[in-house]
């Protein structure tokens, strides 16, 4: 995907203001990018038009510029919503353009006690919550809403539900309707995806 040079400059100026550069930058690890673009191109098959869309575990808003940049989805409205407070302004700059014209909004909060009412939700940190709070996130979500997920399998301490391949995720998901699962090889770890929905 192209990532124009106006939108560039507002991720760089994002990293810039950020009071930890370093670990902004982690979110443009090549995993992070690949998984995100695989994300991206796949979502591509089944959005509506002009969807609305919230991230759970937007993190610093990378996800949600590159979907505001991709054309064809031609995203209406994005909400990032992170539980750590020092994501928030970080990425209202990472997507500057679209927050001065009221398409962008990034929320602190926890991801398990939102009620989205949009047609779209991603949640890219299923391996950061336990069961039972995905289980809790999901009771929330309405039926129609089409759901995108992904884990993974990489064992780290501040991953507390990795699956260890495609069907265990499958099998945490508990989604009655799925149209797409996949996985890709990242260099550490394995990425799983799921869209469907409840």
């Amino acid at each position: 995907m192209n990532i124009d040079t106006e939108h560039l400059h507002h991720w760089m100026n994002a990293v810039r203001i950020s009071n930890n550069p370093m670990r902004t930058l982690d979110a443009f690890w090549h995993g992070q990018i690949k998984s995100k673009e695989w994300l991206i191109s796949e979502l591509l098959n089944y959005s509506p038009a002009r969807p609305t869309i919230e991230i759970h575990g937007g993190w610093v808003g990378v996800l949600a510029s590159m979907l505001f940049q991709t054309t064809k989805l031609n995203a209406q409205s994005i909400v990032s919503v992170d539980i750590d407070p020092l994501c928030q302004y970080v990425a209202e700059e990472m997507n500057r353009i679209e927050y001065s014209e009221n398409r962008f909004r990034a929320e602190t909060g926890d991801m398990c006690n939102r009620y989205p009412v949009t047609s779209i939700v991603i949640n890219t940190s299923c391996e950061h919550i336990t069961q039972e709070q995905y289980e809790l996130w999901l009771s929330r979500m309405f039926d129609d809403q089409l759901l995108v997920l992904q884990s993974n399998n990489y064992n780290i301490p501040e991953h507390v539900r990795i699956a260890q391949n495609l069907e265990e995720f499958k099998t945490q998901s508990k989604l009655s309707r799925i149209v797409f699962s996949g996985e890709i090889d990242l260099p550490l770890y394995k990425r799983y995806m799921i869209i469907g929905s409840k």
